[in-house]
């Protein structure tokens, strides 16, 4: 197999925009981690040199803040396509498997979501809990009880998918087992939420 030549790192590339750096530090991050994701490797993936990224994001903070929201959106499109036409239990349990897949998928870049915070509901880090909020309509949660049951929802199914991504799940018992168990016991909660 042939490697592609990499480009001369005097000459831009052409066609490179903010979202084609995103989407490489997206890309980068899942390969190699989000800790490790620095803008002269990310300059060194699509063949600049590290000042020509400044042109298109204004620095590591920059990017990673564009990478969570790309990772938010993408995470929200695949929760929100695979509860479309369903509810209940069966809805809890597409979205949930959704979030799973796509964490265990793209570790790096979901990585870049932690600890942010959203600027408002226009701000794209926003989007990420709209199709749990969903899912949760088809429950019996009261308004009041919204932000309490979608933090419950993300903490649950963000701590079972993150601990598969890093292979913190050790024992020999199989791994979807234990999610399905997880989802018939928030299910159950959800059915009967404490007031």
């Amino acid at each position: 197999m042939r490697s592609c030549p990499s480009w001369p790192a005097s000459v831009p590339r052409a066609g490179l925009d903010a979202a084609t750096v995103v989407a490489a530090g997206a890309a980068l991050a899942d390969e190699i981690g989000l800790s490790e994701l620095t803008m002269g490797r990310l300059a060194e993936r699509v063949g600049v040199r590290a000042p020509s990224l400044y042109k298109h994001v204004t620095g590591q903070d920059d990017l990673n803040r564009r990478i969570a929201a790309l990772a938010l959106t993408e995470a929200a499109d695949a929760v929100g396509a695979a509860t479309q036409g369903r509810a209940g239990r069966d809805a809890l349990a597409a979205a949930a498997r959704a979030l799973r897949d796509f964490v265990v998928t793209h570790p790096g870049r979901y990585a870049a979501t932690i600890g942010l915070t959203a600027g408002g509901t226009d701000d794209p880090l926003a989007v990420g809990l709209e199709p749990f909020a969903a899912v949760l309509r088809g429950y019996d949660i009261t308004p009041q009880e919204m932000t309490h049951a979608l933090r419950a929802l993300r903490s649950i199914f963000h701590g079972f998918a993150t601990l598969e991504a890093g292979g913190g799940f050790r024992w020999p018992d199989d791994i979807d087992d234990s999610f399905s168990w997880l989802v018939d016991l928030v299910d159950r909660g959800l059915s009967s939420p404490p007031r």
